[in-house]
C-alpha cells in the first residue's frame, strides 16, 4: 500500500472490512477514489466487484482493466485472479500463454492455488503442451510433494 495519511488507511481499512462483510456499495464507495488513484489493493477489490456485479452493475471490461492493473503491480491474487481469467476464456480470449504467465507470478509470491493449477494444467495438457517435469515442478512447489513423486 502506498504511504498514505492515516485518514486514507482508516478510510482503504474500512473499505476492505466493508469488502468482507459483503457490503459492496459501502466498499466500492470507499475505495473507488484509491483504486483511480492506482492503488492495487483496491483495484482488486473493485475488479472482483465489478466483474460480478457486487453492489453495482456487473461490467467485466472495466473488472478485467482494474484486475490487470493491480496484477501488473505485483498483487498476487490479481495475479491469480488474471491466470484464472485467462485459463477460462472469462472477459478475454482463452489464452494458454498468459494464463501460464500470470499464474506463475502469483505462485512464485507463494499462491499454491496458482501453483497446484499449473502443475494440473502441465500434467493434463490443458490449454498448453503437457509437460510432466512442469508439472512435478509446480506441485513441490505448492507443497505436493507426494503427487509430483506419483508423477514419476
Amino acid at each position: 500500500m502506498a504511504d498514505y495519511s492515516d485518514d486514507d488507511a482508516m478510510s482503504i481499512a474500512s473499505g476492505i472490512s466493508a469488502f468482507e462483510s459483503r457490503e459492496f456499495t459501502k466498499a466500492m464507495r470507499l475505495l473507488s477514489p484509491f483504486a483511480d488513484q492506482g492503488d492495487a489493493e483496491a483495484q482488486y477489490r473493485i475488479a472482483t466487484m465489478t466483474l460480478y456485479g457486487l453492489g453495482m452493475v456487473k461490467n467485466e471490461l472495466q473488472g478485467f482493466k482494474m484486475m490487470q492493473s493491480a496484477a501488473e503491480q505485483g498483487h498476487a491474487l490479481a495475479q491469480h485472479g488474471l491466470g484464472f481469467m485467462y485459463f477460462e476464456g472469462e472477459c478475454v480470449e482463452q489464452n494458454g500463454e498468459q494464463a501460464v504467465n500470470w499464474f506463475s507470478k502469483a505462485a512464485e509470491q507463494g499462491m499454491s492455488g496458482s501453483a497446484t493449477t499449473l502443475a494440473m494444467m502441465y500434467e493434463q495438457g490443458n490449454i498448453v503442451p503437457q509437460d510432466l517435469e512442469q508439472a512435478k515442478h509446480w506441485y513441490r512447489l505448492a507443497g505436493f510433494d507426494d503427487k509430483a513423486d506419483e508423477i514419476g
